[in-house]
């Protein structure tokens, strides 16, 4: 295997991945940490939208949604999901495949306090991936939420985190004449150590 140096550097896939995506913080106009998350339904039919990621831990990637939308049904049912990190600006991605568990403690309860008023009553308002009328009907059910939930609401019991904590975890760079560097991460059990390996672009 080659030596992994410069932008591969790193004694985990998070500290890469996490040096990465501040990196690209610097030149991404929006979004940098967005991420295309997939999901399969019970058919095994992939699912595939674009969410926020919202921190990275030492040993995992975690988001934040509705528990009640079809992400987090397709996620329940399966207990694994991946996601795509593409940054145009640097030429790179991060890719990731793991198992999911639910961060609905006081992390998700911070997270929610931290996020704009309107953010959080839209959160009560939307039953989110549900048939809606109108647009004017959610804007009706967010106006009663504000009556009812004051400035400073909760997080509701059906918000919270999902945790992906990686099986593999690969990192790709852009190279010339479509020669790119790619270096998988790969772990058979969580518990496990990783094994690196330069795969051909």
């Amino acid at each position: 295997m080659d030596s992994r140096s410069g932008k591969f550097a790193g004694d985990s896939p998070f500290e890469i991945a996490q040096r990465w995506l501040s990196e690209a913080e610097q030149t991404e106009p929006n979004d940098p940490n967005a991420i295309a998350l997939s999901t399969v339904d019970a058919e095994g039919l992939p699912n595939v939208r674009m969410v926020l990621l919202k921190d990275i831990e030492a040993d995992g990637f975690v988001f934040y949604t509705n528990y009640g939308s079809a992400k987090a049904a397709e996620i329940e049912a399966a207990g694994k999901a991946a996601f795509v990190m593409h940054w145009k600006s640097l030429r790179r991605q991060v890719r990731v495949r793991g198992l999911v568990e639910k961060e609905d403690g006081s992390q998700a309860d911070d997270y929610f306090a931290s996020r704009s008023l309107k953010s959080r009553l839209g959160a009560w308002a939307s039953k989110q991936s549900q048939p809606l009328s109108s647009r004017g009907a959610l804007m009706a059910e967010v106006a009663k939420v504000t009556a009812t939930k004051g400035t400073n609401p909760p997080r509701p019991p059906f918000w919270g985190g999902f945790r992906i904590r990686p099986l593999e975890v690969e990192f790709w760079a852009d190279g010339e004449f479509r020669l790119h560097d790619r270096f998988v991460w790969r772990r058979a059990a969580l518990d496990a150590d990783w094994t690196v390996t330069r795969l051909n672009p």
